[in-house]
């Protein structure tokens, strides 16, 4: 199994202490990642420091070692109690609003970034949460790839190219062939969840590569089936997730 690296909730306000730690593991080990950048954060729980002044430096830092910028998003707020087309999570920035709305949303936050230094044709919805009409809109924009889904391959469908994540990571990492992409959420993350990355870094070293090798895998169209078991698969996780918060007491995070 080849493996890429997704950064999610990148915005300069966020926890820079922590980014940094992963940011040195993955410089360590040559791995550049896929970043999701916020256009325009408003929520709180990403808020972590005072906002980076010379964030578009930073920017250019990032593209100068290969990192793979996307949209993450607007700003990060959730508008909606609806799982839309891959519904890990039953909350969404963008499932259930109305299609002009989405465009303003999407083309606000394509301008932002672009003042910013960030060109791009990547999107990762925030709770991996999108509709028909957000796809309508990002291939209209002139997105091409979505970072998201459930699959050992890059698919198409609706004339975007998606990038699927790990279903079960330390299970689909362990496969013998295919792709997938680990998501990781450094602002949450502690000490042993840096300790468990480093491992699986170290166990995995030759399996790992650049987000740029992943948007480069030939494409698999996707079949009827194959949408139907990945809406169901994406379902059954989010109601695992549910049950493990409800059993465990642990408090429930995006999947």
């Amino acid at each position: 199994m080849k493996i890429a690296i997704r950064l999610d909730d990148i915005t300069p306000d966020m926890d820079w202490e922590k980014f940094r730690r992963f940011e040195k593991l993955l410089d360590e080990y040559r791995i550049a990642p896929l970043i999701g950048v916020v256009p325009d954060n408003q929520d709180p729980s990403l808020a972590r420091n005072p906002k980076m002044k010379d964030f578009e430096v930073q920017i250019q830092k990032w593209k100068e070692k290969d990192w793979v910028l996307a949209m993450h998003g607007w700003k990060h707020i959730y508008t909606t109690q609806k799982g839309g087309l891959f519904p890990l999570n039953c909350f969404s920035e963008y499932a259930g609003l109305p299609r002009d709305k989405q465009r303003e949303m999407i083309l606000d936050g394509k301008e932002k970034l672009q003042k910013i230094g960030i060109q791009t044709n990547v999107f990762m919805a925030p709770a991996h949460s999108f509709d028909k009409n957000t796809l309508f809109v990002l291939k209209e924009a002139g997105f091409r790839y979505i970072t998201d889904g459930f699959g050992d391959f890059p698919y198409e469908w609706k004339g975007l190219t998606f990038l699927p994540i790990a279903f079960q990571k330390n299970k689909d990492i362990e496969k013998n062939s295919g792709y997938t992409t680990l998501v990781v959420h450094t602002n949450t993350m502690n000490d042993k969840d840096f300790e468990n990355f480093e491992k699986i870094l170290k166990t995995h070293k030759e399996d790992f590569i650049s987000y740029k090798e992943y948007l480069d895998v030939p494409v698999k169209k996707q079949s009827i089936m194959g949408r139907s078991k990945e809406y169901a698969m994406a379902t059954m996780k989010r109601l695992l997730v549910t049950l493990y918060t409800l059993k465990t007491g642990a408090s429930k995070k995006e999947a």
